[in-house]
């Protein structure tokens, strides 16, 4: 038999169009592995959310690969030396990894390949965009800071690489190394357990985002004109499957480029948003914690009063009922429309004067699909501190924005104690101006 191949596996937790996976399986035996780092990351550790949609998710990845006669190693701790120590004990010959590009992650790559005994090699693959971060190249041979510029060039590379199939088959090791148990992780909450509202608004894994991908096919020529009405929810809900790798933009790019309306173009532009994201901290790694621009120090308001105000806007209680409905969606189910991720994001920041990083670190906590790049990226366009950003003198008016989006029922199914008020009322109460 020839020698086993670790499968490193992180946010590409799927089995079809995946280029480690697919390259793993022909070279020999596979034995996938998730190392749970939470040290790594500092900050941008798994926030609630998502540590309750990687159970889920690796708990369905489990069961698909167990159809195949595999499994998944896991293991707690340093992911490089946890990494290492696998390919010691097993004798592999490669460990195949699906790219990442979060700064802890290029340092464990960096230092994984020297840590790996003799005869053992890192074999990383592109496969969680269209186009991986530093393969599109301005002018003069450097990064875009601009999303349209950017966009536009990789609209000119498309459509993307082929996909993947699924494996039919994956060797499976003589012996099977130690595996920590799932639910030791203690990824679910239990006292209290607050996920209900996620479990009743989402099913997990590469099955569920098939589903999904199925749903959207029939709804993306709405696009254009649903997508800022979080009355309709025109949203594809599939990034929270993109984030985890339950689904890769290539099989969504494929699966709906024929369909040419204005609907799909403007997705395929959100799509290619991600890729921007990546691109931007691959060129500044710690764009979430520090902003671009200077001079916005000095706007930011701290002390008891700033956070008495931060409070009332975690729990959505800002007297703001679509900033309020927003907030509590988020707690609910996870997620957020985009239109009133915005919304709320910029109440925040221009109306509470409260530093951007602080909600950055609220929505990573509560996000399904809370990503580095694109939760850093957004908040810095939000705040106007970013290298491409909306100026900060432009700011989303919660009352207006309420009323031109219609979001009367959205406020009433998430602010039920408005629910009885008029569509004309509901965005601006009476008692409260």
């Amino acid at each position: 038999m020839s020698a086993p191949q670790i499968l490193w596996l992180r946010r590409d937790l799927r089995l079809a169009d995946q280029p480690a996976l697919h390259a793993a399986a022909q070279a020999g035996p596979v034995i996938p592995m998730f190392v749970l780092d939470d040290a790594a990351a500092g900050d941008h550790a798994y926030g609630g959310a998502s540590r309750w949609w990687l159970h889920h998710s690796l708990e369905s990845l489990g069961h698909s690969l167990g159809k195949l006669g595999s499994r998944i190693v896991l293991r707690r701790g340093d992911a490089t030396t946890e990494l290492a120590k696998l390919a010691n004990e097993t004798g592999a010959s490669a460990i195949h990894a699906i790219r990442h590009y979060e700064p802890w992650w290029r340092k464990a790559q960096t230092e994984l390949k020297k840590a790996l005994p003799s005869g053992c090699e890192l074999c990383l693959h592109d496969g969680n965009y269209l186009a991986e971060p530093g393969s599109v190249a301005n002018g003069s041979g450097g990064v875009y800071k601009i999303y349209t510029p950017f966009s536009k060039a990789v609209l000119d590379r498309m459509p993307p690489r082929e996909e993947l199939p699924a494996p039919e088959h994956i060797g499976s090791p003589e012996e099977w190394p130690k595996s920590d148990d799932l639910a030791d992780w203690n990824l679910l909450p239990t006292k209290p357990d607050w996920a209900g509202g996620l479990r009743d608004f989402w099913e997990v894994g590469e099955s569920a985002a098939q589903d999904r991908l199925d749903e959207w096919v029939e709804s993306v020529s709405g696009y254009e004109a649903s997508r800022n009405l979080p009355s309709q929810d025109g949203s594809s809900r599939l990034s929270p499957h993109l984030h985890w790798g339950e689904i890769s933009p290539v099989q969504v790019w494929h699966r709906l480029a024929d369909t040419r309306d204005e609907g799909w173009q403007t997705y395929a532009k959100e799509l290619i948003w991600r890729d921007y994201a990546q691109n931007i901290i691959a060129e500044y790694p710690d764009y979430p914690l520090k902003s671009y621009r200077d001079g916005f120090e000095s706007l930011w308001r701290s002390g008891a009063d700033a956070d008495a105000d931060f409070t009332a806007w975690t729990k959505g209680r800002t007297g703001y009922p679509i900033v309020d409905a927003g907030m509590r969606q988020l707690w609910q189910t996870g997620w957020m429309h985009n239109r009133v991720r915005m919304i709320a994001a910029s109440f925040l920041v221009k109306h509470l004067l409260i530093d951007w990083r602080r909600g950055e670190q609220w929505y990573w906590d509560c996000l399904v699909d809370a990503d580095y790049g694109n939760n850093g990226v957004n908040w810095q366009w939000i705040s106007g501190t970013g290298v491409d950003s909306n100026m900060f003198v432009r700011i989303m008016a919660p009352l207006t924005q309420s009323e031109k989006f219609a979001a009367a029922d959205y406020i009433r199914e998430y602010v039920p104690e408005l629910a009885a008020l008029s569509d004309d009322d509901i965005h601006d109460p009476p008692e409260s101006r």
